[in-house]
């Protein structure tokens, strides 16, 4: 490391400070905040706090985990900052479904909301931004296609099949589906990570036109500190914010109700979140014409939240008898299917451009009007 080239100073982990800080006020004085003591207006303040404070930290995680990606490179990277995210997920998931009035839906709808988020919310802009600025991007198609030949019967499996079989009621699972389905989850993807990181590491890598040299960092240059430094970071900030998941969903509960939003756009609330930072990772890699590590980031946290969020999810709901619905609704069901199909097609060849990510984007707007139009 040149002299020049200096890590960020340590002030810089001030989220980490804030985050604790958050979690210690919430410990103490949290029972005068309920949102039954301070009203509406108060508890729609400080879910807004709560928000800005975990979102925040959120970014830092993204950070440290980036920087483990400068080190250890690709894939590994990319799994680094995605299993990170999926842990944040799965917190909070656990955390609303343990947290007020049961919605026994409300995994479904986030774990829906993150696929129509990434599969055509971000993937749109990535393929969009990236296509007006290089007009046709490269990729490896062996690298994506290994992300859909897993997602496929996984996804179809996690959130089509429990609403067309008939051993439990509505979209829920019997006991022998519950199982089945925690297993294939967890065999499919530890298959996937097998031949990602050791028997193909490869082909999850940028492409080179010949005579290019590849590229020295991914969208913004980093300055990495030790590997141990990265890893202390990553787990301190997230600690607090698997903590404070549990104070987030009280108000998150309360502020959908009071509003009277749609059940849905809870878990659409906690989608946008947690895939905040992570999203614009993959929209920078697009605008810098690393279009493989776009689609890395986002078919990686698709995958990576049936394979992973879905047995979690499953696990901790038995563990506490809590009834969990995973099926969609006829509309989820187009939708997704719709998603998967148009995906397969863009994914097809190796070459990208601005007219697929506008279809993408389309489907995503059309997720969101029927959200708000309780289609969901």
């Amino acid at each position: 490391m040149a002299a020049t080239e200096k890590p960020a100073p340590l002030w810089a982990d001030w989220p980490v400070l804030l985050i604790w800080a958050g979690f210690a006020l919430m410990s103490t004085v949290g029972t005068g905040l309920k949102p039954e003591y301070i009203g509406s207006t108060g508890a729609l303040i400080v879910l807004g706090v709560l928000f800005a404070v975990m979102l925040t930290a959120v970014f830092r995680v993204v950070h440290h985990a980036e920087c483990l990606a400068e080190i250890f490179g690709e894939p590994f990277g990319t799994l680094i900052l995605t299993l990170a995210v999926i842990g944040i997920e799965v917190a909070l998931i656990t955390a609303v479904m343990l947290t007020g009035d049961n919605t026994p839906t409300l995994a479904r709808d986030t774990m829906f909301s993150v696929l129509m988020i990434v599969m055509n919310g971000l993937v749109g802009l990535s393929l969009l931004l990236g296509g007006l600025k290089h007009r046709l991007q490269i990729f490896n198609l062996s690298g994506a296609n290994a992300y859909l030949v897993v997602l496929l019967p996984v996804a179809i499996t996690s959130l089509v099949l429990p609403s067309v079989t008939t051993s439990a009621p509505g979209g829920g699972l019997s006991s022998l589906q519950t199982v089945f389905q925690i297993v294939i989850s967890i065999a499919l993807y530890g298959v996937f990570l097998l031949y990602q990181t050791v028997q193909n590491p490869m082909v999850f890598q940028q492409p080179l036109i010949d005579g290019e040299a590849p590229p020295a960092h991914f969208g913004h240059k980093m300055y990495p500190r030790s590997a141990g430094f990265h890893v202390a970071g990553l787990l301190l900030t997230l600690i607090p914010m698997v903590l404070m998941s549990k104070k987030l969903a009280v108000y998150v509960d309360f502020g959908i109700a009071q509003v009277g939003a749609p059940v849905a756009l809870g878990g659409f609330i906690v989608a946008i979140m947690i895939l905040t930072p992570e999203g614009l990772a993959a929209l920078d890699a697009a605008r810098n014409n690393q279009l493989q590590r776009a689609v890395n980031i986002c078919l990686g946290s698709a995958l990576a939240t049936i394979g992973l969020t879905v047995p979690a999810v499953l696990l901790a709901a038995w563990f506490v008898d809590l009834p969990i619905e995973l099926g969609l609704s006829p509309v989820g069901i187009v939708t997704l299917v719709l998603t998967l199909a148009i995906s397969i097609v863009t994914f097809v060849g190796t070459r990208t451009n601005a007219l697929q990510g506008v279809v993408h984007l389309a489907v995503f707007l059309a997720y969101v009007f029927l959200i708000f139009d309780g289609d969901f």
